[in-house]
């Protein structure tokens, strides 16, 4: 029996607020969100029929800003409804949405606020604000930052926030927010209190706002500018791995046509909730997990936050899951750590059950004839699998990763329990998915095939170039860069070297600046390589170094459990963290990368490697927001480790 549809084509929506409307007037009784209480209960529901009104608040606020269609506004929160208002509210009248990672370094936010000038900031609270206040003489473009939690503001505004859970008293003091300096407004308006928020004794940026205060109350009607599909919508800057992130403008077509032939690719249903915990600050989970289940008319949930992602996973039970390939690794690593504790019968019965499960799946689609082991797996499906796939739920039908290369052996484990885990491809550039597997047709070790649309083809260089509907319009106020990315037919260029086979799947084969040169010659894929040994549960973090050099190194963050358990059986205390890089322990290591890596040409092989116990993390600058490291940031800040790696060689 087929489940009904009910998808929003790109023509009738015109633009992404457009689409908004729509859903809206289609649905208006049906979830649109849920959500946590302010006690952390789930789960509130939010309809379609009261967004309309809400988001319309926020663009009352907008108006009052003196903003016009054009201007940019920029948003630093965590992912929930107000993200998504804030969005719906700017894009309606015709403002460009910046997003921005809601932990990211000073440096990096205020370079994006600089150079596109965004008027208005939204952020959470007083952790994003202690950022700012660390770079505000650059923010000189920003004339209102807009808080959810309220920080603290000037004496004209009632004085300084002390903290505790409720809004200020008096927040604002019921000034009219058009009479606050900076907002464009006449001397005489502003002239009275000038006196304070000037004085000595101001505590706080004049043009911070408490959230509550700078709503107003009332029920407009929200309101759709007409623009065509052609114009900027948001402005996405990349996580800048390589270099300086780069500002990507993405019209409201390019994010329509994708989340449109991403639903001819796989099935969502009105019945569907996906749950939302990758940033919406990152173009994966903006396209696939909030526009497109709009599109579809899906309810979405919000985690509260990756930290209690396993909890909310059980409290939300979602059927569609958008992630990027860590969370599937901590999930495979607590999985292989907690089999360990296992006796030898579940042990074998546990892979008895993924076999079994990979077969079948090789079964349906085609690839693998029929044998008795598959008589067992319903019975291996009930008694293991299903067991295993409650601590994700236990409704999960569908699961996408992007955003970096799934290592096949994990792909293989997840699958052969039951989960439908689809591997995809795409870039901030492109709206952003090129190619995603299908249920039907799953190749788990590449990237499915091309959206509809979207041509793709393999350069003589073998770099992976496409082209599309869903191809930016450029790089904002970067020609030159936008000129080096898109070629005068069209073509954007990846940067990815690719494989296209004969049916049309595609295969990623590396980075056409990520290889290492070996100082004999050899060139070597380090983000394989590290792939391959982060399925080990023992290390969390990989980076392979070697460039240039005469043989391969690594730095390695441990899991506290693993490493723990490994001392043991190296008779090392746990707690003697100062033998973390004995030559016992390193020769341990080495072992349990060599079994990892044995499939690597020999010069592949990792000779020596330094390890650690804390964690990479985005505040240091060592990893982007969506969890990919920052090579040249890590291999300066361990400079000193690295070298000692090859002292002596």
């Amino acid at each position: 029996m087929n489940r009904p549809s009910d998808i929003i084509d790109p023509k009738t929506a015109g633009t992404l607020p457009g689409l908004f409307r729509e859903r809206v007037q289609r649905t208006p009784g049906a979830c649109a969100y849920q959500r946590f209480d302010p006690e952390g209960r789930c789960c509130e529901k939010v309809f379609w029929r009261e967004l309309p009104a809400q988001a319309a608040r926020w663009q009352a606020a907008l108006r009052r800003e003196g903003l016009h269609p054009g201007d940019r506004v920029a948003v630093m929160l965590k992912n929930g409804l107000e993200w998504v208002l804030f969005d719906l509210a700017a894009i309606g009248l015709g403002l460009v949405t910046v997003p921005l990672f809601v932990n990211d370094r000073p440096e990096n936010f205020s370079y994006i606020l600089e150079q596109t000038g965004a008027r208005l900031l939204l952020i959470e609270g007083i952790e994003q604000w202690q950022r700012i206040e660390e770079v505000s003489d650059r923010l000189t473009a920003i004339e209102r930052i807009v808080t959810l939690q309220p920080v603290c503001f000037p004496n004209s505004y009632s004085g300084v926030y002390q903290g505790g859970e409720e809004e200020t008293t008096q927040t604002l003091a019921g000034t009219d927010l058009k009479s606050v300096p900076g907002r464009g407004d006449s001397d005489e308006a502003n002239a009275g209190r000038r006196s304070k928020t000037d004085s000595e004794d101001a505590e706080c940026d004049p043009r911070l706002a408490g959230l509550k205060s700078w709503l107003p109350e009332g029920d407009g009607e929200y309101e759709v500018r007409e623009c065509g599909p052609e114009e900027l919508a948001t402005i996405v800057y990349t996580s800048g791995t390589t270099g300086m992130p780069k500002g990507v403008m993405l019209s409201h077509g390019n994010i329509l046509e994708n989340a449109f032939a991403g639903l001819q690719r796989v099935a969502i249903y009105p019945d569907d909730l996906f749950l939302s915990f990758l940033p919406l600050s990152h173009s994966f989970e903006r396209t696939a997990g909030y526009y497109l289940p709009m599109m579809a008319g899906a309810c979405v949930a919000h985690v509260r936050s990756i930290d209690k992602l396993g909890e909310d996973l059980l409290l939300i039970r979602p059927t569609v899951l958008i992630s990027v390939p860590r969370i599937f690794e901590r999930v495979h690593t607590r999985i292989m750590a907690g089999l360990e504790e296992k006796p030898l019968l579940m042990r074998r019965l546990f892979y008895l059950t993924v076999n079994a499960g990979w077969i079948s799946f090789l079964h349906r689609q085609g690839r693998e004839g029929w044998t008795p082991l598959l008589l067992l797996r319903p019975l291996l499906q009930r008694l293991v699998a299903d067991r295993i796939l409650a601590g994700l739920g236990g409704r999960l039908r569908l699961a996408i990763s992007g955003g970096a290369p799934l290592s096949p052996p994990i792909a293989r484990v997840f699958i052969g329990l039951g989960l439908n885990l689809l591997q995809g491809y795409g870039l901030t550039e492109t709206g952003p998915v090129i190619s995603v597997n299908t249920v039907d047709d799953n190749l788990p070790a590449t990237v499915g095939r091309p959206y509809p649309g979207v041509e793709a083809r393999v350069a003589d260089n073998g770099e992976l170039l496409v082209r599309g509907p869903n191809v930016m319009l450029g790089y904002w106020r970067n020609q030159t860069a936008t000129e080096a990315v898109i070629d005068r037919e069209g073509w954007l260029h990846t940067g990815d070297q690719a494989r296209l086979d004969a049916d049309g799947h595609i295969s990623i084969t590396g980075r056409l600046k990520g290889i290492l040169v070996l100082s004999t010659g050899e060139k070597v894929p380090p983000a394989d390589i590290e792939m391959a040994i982060a399925v080990n549960p023992l290390f969390e973090q990989v980076l392979v170094a070697g460039e240039g050099r005469p043989f391969l190194v690594a730095l390695v963050v441990l899991n506290e459990r693993q490493w723990t358990k490994l001392a043991g059986r190296l008779g090392i205390p746990a707690e003697r963290t100062d033998l973390l890089n004995s030559p016992e322990v390193e020769q341990a290591l080495l072992g349990e990368i060599a079994r990892r890596i044995s499939r690597f040409p020999g010069y592949a092989r990792i000779r020596r490697v330094h390890a650690m116990l804390s964690p990479w993390g985005v505040q240091e600058g060592l990893i982007t927001a969506t969890l990919k490291l920052r090579r040249r940031e890590l291999l300066e800040r361990f400079a000193r480790e690295v070298e000692a790696l090859y002292a002596g060689h």
